[in-house]
């Protein structure tokens, strides 16, 4: 099969996605039901949803690249029910009850990516192995108590169980792990070709995708408009569906911000290797730190590390050299060995990384104004796997008008605040970013957090 130069270099999940030929630009101008904006999962699933219902509506989707270019081709191939905003956030802000209902669809939500994968025979090798969270020294076990409690508080008691350092070992030896938390509800995926097949099937049931496409200018109102170099795109609902390209928008620049996630990815591990740390279950792992780390098995024999590090750019800037911020790869090559002793002569095959869009109040939104035509959903903290799926439901409901469970959840039509101009957004996100990494410093030398802190105070409202 040919690809397009460069994009299988995006990442290991798009150079093994299959043919990433790019579809036809869009050439002149058009109209259409609903034209979208991005061809991530968002977009794509949008697309599916309102077809699924409406099998006769018009949809173009407009992608400045291709299909899967950004966070959805770029993520650690985790689709999990945690939603961004944790449960103690939804219910300060929304109530108990709303809270609860946020996280049941967000169980749903991981089911349905796996059943509508393989019922349009998308090959997302779709694995249900559960995540565990752990304390790796008991300078995090206050973290990982306050999790289980807050799973308990909401009613939860049943989609959680808090394993000791012997029951964890039956399923995965982690080097000075103390205790985890086991939730069912979290798959690991194959991204790329999650996106690629959506695409194909959104296609085949008759949307229009025109890739490398940059829309220019997007307007709300009587007459919605997508505009790009070579067209516009006119339509009764436009749908921004970017997620942290929605902040390269002069509109939308202080609605998100765009932090980087980093990636890299092992050579195949042989089966002594494997035998030496289990992990026959595939669960997606992370530990309680503050500043984002994750681990997870691939269907290749393959083991993702991912977390956070690359600094944030003046001016919410979106540059791919902090898709390969050098500092960050390598500490995350370390990060195996320090988990894994034994893997510690596991090689390197690659290293990519891509933007989340992060809410001001860490909340993702779902919204549709009927009277500007103008519909988005944004703000997934690096949780959008899931999330988009479910996105993709409601808006698909809100456009077509219905009402259900969904369209009364927490997230549709709620609005952060905008988070602040530069320079000061520039200076309170680099301080917050230098204060958790104190903070994760502190717990390496066996302190558990004191969330005194400003940095600690803001990630864990």
């Amino acid at each position: 099969m040919t690809s397009a130069p460069g994009y299988g270099a995006v990442s290991y999940w798009l150079e093994t996605a299959g043919d990433l030929s790019p579809r036809p630009a869009l050439d002149g101008s058009t109209r259409a039901d609903v034209a979208i904006l991005g061809a991530g999962y968002t977009g794509l699933w949008t697309a599916y949803e309102l077809l699924r219902r409406e099998p006769s509506l018009d949809i173009v989707i407009l992608e400045k690249d291709i299909a899967g270019y950004g966070a959805s081709g770029r993520n650690g191939g985790w689709c999990t029910s945690d939603s961004g905003a944790s449960l103690s956030l939804l219910t300060r802000r929304f109530g108990r009850d709303s809270a609860r209902r946020a996280q049941l669809a967000m169980y749903s939500a991981v089911d349905e990516v796996g059943r509508v994968a393989a019922a349009e025979g998308i090959d997302a090798a779709f694995r249900k192995g559960g995540k565990l969270s752990v304390a790796r020294g008991a300078a995090q076990l206050p973290a990982l108590r306050e999790a289980h409690e807050e799973q308990l508080h909401a009613g939860f008691r049943d989609r959680c169980t808090v394993l000791d350092a012997a029951e964890l070992s039956e399923r995965v030896r982690i080097h000075g792990a103390v205790a985890a938390l086991f939730s069912l509800d979290c798959a690991v995926i194959h991204p790329g070709r999650l996106v690629r097949g959506l695409a194909d099937v959104v296609v085949r049931r008759g949307a229009r995708l025109y890739e490398r496409t940059p829309i220019t200018q997007w307007e709300g109102g009587a007459h919605p408009v997508l505009r790009t170099t070579t067209g516009e795109v006119r339509a009764s609902t436009i749908v921004l569906a970017a997620e942290a390209y929605l902040s390269q928008l002069p509109s939308l620049r202080r609605a998100v911000l765009p932090v980087y996630s980093l990636i890299v990815l092992t050579e195949p591990v042989d089966d002594d290797r494997w035998n030496a740390v289990g992990w026959e279950g595939h669960e997606c792992i992370s530990s309680m730190r503050l500043t984002v780390d994750y681990l997870s098995r691939t269907d290749d024999a393959r083991i993702v590390v991912g977390g956070r590090g690359a600094p944030y750019r003046f001016g919410s800037t979106m540059d791919e050299t902090l898709a390969h911020h050098a500092a960050t790869h390598a500490s995350l090559r370390q990060m195996l060995p320090a988990w894994f002793p034994s893997l510690g002569d596991v090689g390197f095959s690659h290293a990519w990384g891509g933007a989340v869009a992060i809410p001001r109040d860490f909340i993702p939104q779902i919204r549709h104004d009927r009277r500007s035509g103008v519909a988005m959903a944004y703000g997934y903290t690096g949780h959008g796997v899931a999330f988009a799926q479910l996105a993709g439901q409601t808006l698909a409901e809100l456009i077509l008008e219905e009402q259900s469970e969904l369209t009364s959840l927490p997230f549709v039509g709620h609005v952060s605040r905008r988070w602040e101009p530069e320079p000061l957004r520039w200076v309170g996100v680099r301080a917050a970013q230098a204060g958790l990494a104190r903070v994760d410093a502190r717990q390496g030398r066996k302190r558990p957090p004191r969330r005194r802190s400003l940095a600690e105070r803001l990630v864990n409202r």
